[in-house]
């Protein structure tokens, strides 16, 4: 699966709206708590005082800190968390499925059972990361197979994978060749696809 990520560019508005009045300010002489902004410390403080108020108050002033501490994130941390968003959704999509290289259920255990297995490594020099997000390449695998792969494992994996998503797909992935230098925005659409992917198919299996 191919994913197109776009890059948009943020323009900064030249006004803000007052929370209380919800008179039009410029963006230069707002007062400003947490996201929230005011046209004057009276009102601030007018709206601070209901119990909605410091609900949203207290709300925005969290988001403000997420927002500040994702700006100072490397790319390699956003690489582990979109990795790990992907990686879940593997998991909870092949959730019935059995190991994809030895067709096993092993017995759930202390540190995990399940990981997000990659058919082409994205390690690999030839394949390279090209493949690391695309979801025909990465499969529901137990610990023993993904951590300690061996000749066997692979053939397995691939007779398996075969069988799933056909010889063609299969074929497509081992053809695929190249590096993809995924940067920060990209990384963050991509954790936030997956997410999101997941949220949605677990209420929808929830409501079942």
């Amino acid at each position: 699966m191919v994913f197109l990520l776009r890059s948009k560019k943020k323009l900064r508005p030249k006004t803000r709206k007052c929370k209380q009045c919800k008179k039009k300010v410029p963006v230069d002489s707002v007062c400003q708590k947490g996201l929230l902004a005011f046209c004057c410390v009276e009102h601030l403080i007018e709206y601070s005082k209901s119990e909605a108020g410091r609900k949203t108050i207290k709300r925005s002033i969290r988001q403000d800190t997420k927002e500040q501490l994702d700006r100072i994130k490397s790319r390699a941390v956003w690489l582990r968390e979109a990795q790990a968003a992907f990686n879940a959704w593997i998991r909870y999509r092949d959730r019935n499925d059995a190991c994809i290289s030895c067709g096993s259920f092993p017995t759930q255990k202390h540190g995990g059972t399940w990981d997000a297995g990659h058919y082409m490594d994205v390690g690999d020099a030839a394949a390279g990361s090209v493949l690391r997000f695309n979801t025909y390449n990465v499969h529901k695998q137990c610990v023993k197979c993904n951590r300690w792969s061996n000749s066997g494992v692979k053939r397995g994996y691939r007779n398996n994978l075969i069988n799933k998503v056909g010889k063609p797909k299969v074929l497509e992935l081992e053809n695929t060749r190249g590096m993809k230098d995924y940067n920060i925005e990209k990384l963050k659409r991509i954790k936030s696809i997956f997410q999101k992917r997941l949220r949605i198919r677990k209420k929808a299996n929830k409501n079942l």
